[in-house]
């Protein structure tokens, strides 16, 4: 008897899990509250553990990467307004591959509908569970069709929970969102530019970052960079409170500088942005019965952590991977896949507390470290990249 799963988002997390469990011999069904698929999306580098996912996962040939040759160059702003070299995301170890979230959803939508071996998975659009009920034998789930205003209950041997950071799963299952969603007392905004910054070329990565607050344009090469604003607070309830792009304007209001003023600018006419706080997910298991969370709604590693996407498909492929090794243990299975991911994981948030003093410093003493930190590391790259010309000119 085939057994069925129910994947709860048609996100990356989402998505990847659906796959898995597929190559696991499950039979899995997506559904997804928003009626529509999402496209677009900001800034995403893919890390090698996320590039052999998608390889394990059998989506690697539809991947479309957008990676500047060499990187691309960056620069980062100084308070005078004068550019120097900087750091990129793209330049860190591992050599990311550039994406935008959509290109990493459009290659998994491409595993989701099979390729003629593999039947498509399931998915329902305008559709969320809004019970769940683990009798221990299956997981009786009433599903809410919200374009029809009509409700049904569906058995499943396992349901996932991939419906991000603020999971609706997870809250029926595990509790509260405030017992497993960590303050950072920090917001972000992420959206598509229509064009880059005055005075850069297309490809340009450019970075002004100061005490409290951080600039981000990310370049690609061949599309319109997306810029990340982001910014500390103390009262992160009340950045939700009247417009989203004065409360930006107001954190910023004296970073007068050509970043800053083009990306508020150009946020002013965006159709669409995402406006968030910052959190991490920290949860003593991700499992509990036949329930189980990936991606954002078990860890959140958050956006300074760059890590999110690469270990949301890890997330879905080491789940398959656990399921065919156990095949008639869900338990068995369900912990093997945990211990294989958690000291990763655990160890990435911990890094993420670090990193986010690049994207925001805490303060003028840490803007400063970073400076100099940013400086060493530009000239270190330097070297490497005049070493590798080198010897590319010197031949075997």
């Amino acid at each position: 008897m085939e057994r069925r799963a129910l994947v709860v988002g048609l996100g990356i997390a989402g998505m990847a899990a659906a796959i898995g469990l597929r190559q696991a011999g499950w039979q899995p069904v997506i559904v997804e509250r928003a009626p529509v698929r999402r496209r677009g999306g900001y800034f995403i580098g893919l890390m090698p553990e996320g590039r052999r996912a998608a390889a394990d996962l059998g989506i690697a040939a539809h991947l479309h990467t957008r990676n500047p040759p060499d990187g691309g160059k960056a620069y980062s702003l100084t308070r005078r307004g004068t550019r120097e070299p900087g750091l990129g995301f793209l330049h860190q170890p591992g050599a990311p591959a550039a994406v935008v979230r959509g290109d990493i959803e459009a290659a998994l939508w491409e595993g989701v509908q099979g390729d003629g071996t593999d039947k498509p998975i399931p998915v329902r659009f305008a559709t969320k569970p809004v019970e769940i009920d683990d009798t221990g034998a299956r997981a009786r789930v009433l599903l809410e069709e919200t374009g029809a205003a009509t409700w049904h209950r569906e058995s499943f041997d396992l349901v996932v929970g991939a419906d991000g950071m603020r999971s609706g799963v997870r809250r029926m299952v595990f509790g509260p969102h405030e017992d497993h969603m960590t303050e950072w007392n920090a917001m972000i905004c992420v959206f598509q530019l229509e064009e880059q910054v005055p005075s850069f070329a297309a490809a340009d990565s450019v970075i002004s970052a100061r005490a409290g607050r951080g600039a981000w344009v990310f370049g690609f090469a061949d599309r319109p960079p997306t810029a990340l604003l982001t910014y500390r607070t103390d009262d992160v309830e009340g950045q939700f409170t009247g417009s989203r792009i004065e409360r930006l304007r107001t954190a910023f209001s004296d970073m007068d500088d050509p970043v800053v003023r083009h990306a508020l600018n150009a946020l002013e006419q965006a159709p669409d942005f995402l406006f968030d706080s910052v959190h991490q997910v920290k949860m003593p298991r991700w499992s509990r019965g036949r329930v189980v969370l990936v991606g954002d709604a078990a860890w959140c590693l958050n956006l300074y952590s760059g890590m999110g996407a690469t270990f949301a498909l890890r997330g879905g492929a080491e789940l398959g991977r656990a399921l065919r090794e156990s095949p008639g243990d869900l338990g068995a299975a369900l912990a093997a896949w945990e211990s294989r991911l958690r000291p990763s994981i655990t160890r990435h948030q911990r890094l993420a507390r670090l990193k986010r003093q690049l994207f925001v410093p805490s303060n003028r003493p840490a803007e400063a470290v970073r400076s100099v930190v940013v400086r060493l590391a530009c000239a270190a790259r330097e070297r490497r990249l005049a070493r590798a010309r080198a010897a590319a000119k010197e031949g075997p």
